[in-house]
């Protein structure tokens, strides 16, 4: 048991802020082999070429990119490399399936998939469950958690192994036996390769974690690979990957796999943390690896932080489109009550000054004649301003990031920033400022990054401010002699110490832990300005504040200017 909490605990990425250097290949220089299935599409599977392609096989070359370190990927039958790993001809397997009993040998990563394993019938036979299997002849694929799971629970079935997924589903087609259980994706994909028509699918048994495994007590390597594999969840690469290989079958059936693998995956990371909880009580880890096990628990409750902000962000935008709805409504009838109001005006002025002053609206008339026409231009501006908020969160929750690069104009990008975190300004000071400058050019990027880049900046020099008579000054300009443009943030809180500086964008390094801080703002901006060709530079000392400009370059002449509403020196609905 003490193995196997070690190997959870040790899957949590270490990327982030003072982590200590990830092992990029190994000293010396030791190539780690990868085994996999030969024949079991869309996982993993030989090309027409001979060559590794999947899902796992792109995933695990993925990981070795981001992580350093040489692999070589191995598909064979699939009973072959289960051999393999368990006499230590293969390092780790890319694709397999926990269940306690495997447990028992192997230590496994938090999965990467959700594996269902289905009972495959002939088109016409009747449904059945697992336990109605007994008694008939079922095709399963040799060392496959379906062939361990009929062993192990006796269910009385006559079990007829074969080498693939392909030879269960052609054996099947045949009219040969009952009944294959096998996993749902690759029996699909299978079926529609081969064109076995007659095969459907009766039942679904069993969801399965799927991922990568090793030899128990080998929780270095499965470490490096944990960690590569959260890395990839946090920068979207691994969703990419998923949606490519496994996305377009999950969508032909109709039914969200995708949702139900991610809530496998959150009860496989509450495993995790009580697993870690046992880690850290038992005495027999040696102090190197206890002191780790600590930091990687960290990180990992900042990163499902990082999780539920995300998932905030989607419901921020599904509010702000309901919101957009009354506030049509609003802005569709205000300019007729305005109207009306005009229309009404000469009569009720013909009354007072034939019947004297006369209640109106619960205030005298001679008052409210004054007051009308005001309220009705404030309500509207105001709802106006409601609508322009939504639009920006809208835009803000687009996702953007493949989008083609455009034409951006810095000073309307921040400006719609400044509208997005105005509360959080109000909140913080009492003195903010924002100078655009007038001969600002162009410059070519996305303009939601840019302005997620902008959110991070004013919400950080917010957070820096100790109390409401501190201030914040936004400022943009033209450096013309470097060819770009300029924003420059400064406040004047707590500041940084020296000794913090080079790590600012750095993963996780934030001084707000305590405060609910996830570190994850300044190092996703630095990402989001180096794709810009861009830089960020800080000067702060503490206890007189922070500076920090923001340099992208401008759009070369002749590139389109965008259309941008001309800004004041200070908008109306800032702060």
């Amino acid at each position: 048991m003490w193995r196997l909490a070690l190997a959870a605990c040790l899957v949590v990425p270490v990327s982030g802020w003072g982590q200590a250097e990830t092992d990029a290949a190994d000293a010396d220089g030791e190539v780690i082999v990868v085994g996999g299935d030969h024949y079991h599409p869309p996982y993993e599977f030989l090309d027409e070429d001979g060559e590794p392609a999947g899902y796992n096989v792109e995933l695990t070359r993925a990981i070795a990119e981001v992580m350093g370190i040489e692999v070589r990927i191995e598909l064979k039958p699939w009973s072959e490399v289960r051999r393999g790993l368990e006499q230590g001809e293969i390092d780790i397997l890319q694709g397999m399936s926990y269940s306690e009993a495997r447990s028992a040998q192997f230590d496994f990563a938090p999965p990467h998939a959700i594996v269902h394993q289905s009972i495959f019938a002939r088109r016409g036979d009747p449904v059945v469950e697992v336990e109605a299997l007994r008694g008939k002849e079922v095709i399963v694929q040799r060392g496959d958690i379906m062939h361990d799971y009929l062993i192990e629970h006796d269910i009385d079935a006559k079990v007829i192994p074969v080498d693939t997924h392909a030879d269960a589903l052609r054996a099947l087609a045949a009219g040969q036996h009952d009944y294959a259980l096998v996993a749902n994706l690759p029996a699909l994909y299978l079926s529609r390769e081969l064109g076995l028509t007659n095969l459907v699918p009766v039942a679904r048994p069993f969801a399965l974690r799927y991922g990568y495994a090793v030899r128990q007590g080998d929780a270095n390597l499965l470490a490096k690979f944990s960690e590569g594999l959260a890395i990839l969840k946090n920068t979207g690469r691994h969703q990419a990957i998923y949606d490519k290989w496994l996305g377009p079958l999950e969508g032909r059936e109709g039914i969200p796999w995708q949702k139900v693998g991610q809530v496998g995956a959150a009860l496989s990371a509450l495993l995790l943390l009580i697993l870690g909880a046992i880690v850290v009580w038992n005495r027999m880890l040696k102090r190197e690896v206890a002191a780790r096990t600590a930091e990687l628990r960290q990180h990992q409750q900042q990163l499902i932080q990082a999780d539920k902000m995300a998932s905030l962000g989607v419901l921020v935008s599904g509010v702000a489109h309901e919101i957009n709805n009354p506030s049509s409504l609003l802005l569709l009838n205000l300019p007729v009550l305005r109207e009306a109001w005009d229309d009404a005006e000469p009569i009720l002025e013909a009354h007072y000054r034939a019947h004297g002053d006369f209640p109106f609206g619960g205030l005298p008339y001679s008052r409210m004649r004054e007051e009308i026409p005001g309220m009705l231009d404030d309500m509207q501006e105001g709802t106006r301003r409601i609508k322009r908020i939504v639009g920006d969160l809208k835009d803000f929750a687009r996702q953007g990031g493949d989008e083609p690069a455009d034409t951006v104009d810095l000073n309307a990008v921040v400006a719609t920033a400044v509208r997005l975190v105005d509360n959080s300004i109000r909140q913080a000071t009492g003195r903010f400022e924002v100078q655009y400058a007038d001969d600002l050019p162009p410059l070519v990027g996305n303009a939601q990054r840019i302005e997620q880049v902008v959110i991070n900046l004013v919400l950080n020099a917010c957070q820096a401010l100790e109390r409401p008579t501190q201030g914040i000054r936004l400022t943009t300009r033209h450096a013309r002699a470097e060819g770009r443009v300029l924003l420059e943030v400064c406040d004047e809180g707590r500041g940084i110490a020296p000794e913090a500086m080079h790590r600012l964008t750095d993963p996780f390094f934030t001084t707000r832990r305590e405060c609910g801080g996830t570190g994850l703002g300044l190092s996703v901006s630095a990402g989001i300005v180096s794709e810009h060709q861009g830089g960020l530079t800080f000067d702060s000392q503490p206890g007189r504040g922070t500076r920090v400009i923001l340099s992208l370059p401008a759009a070369k002449p002749g590139a389109a200017t965008p259309d941008a509403t001309p800004l004041r020196q200070q908008e109306p609905d800032t702060p």
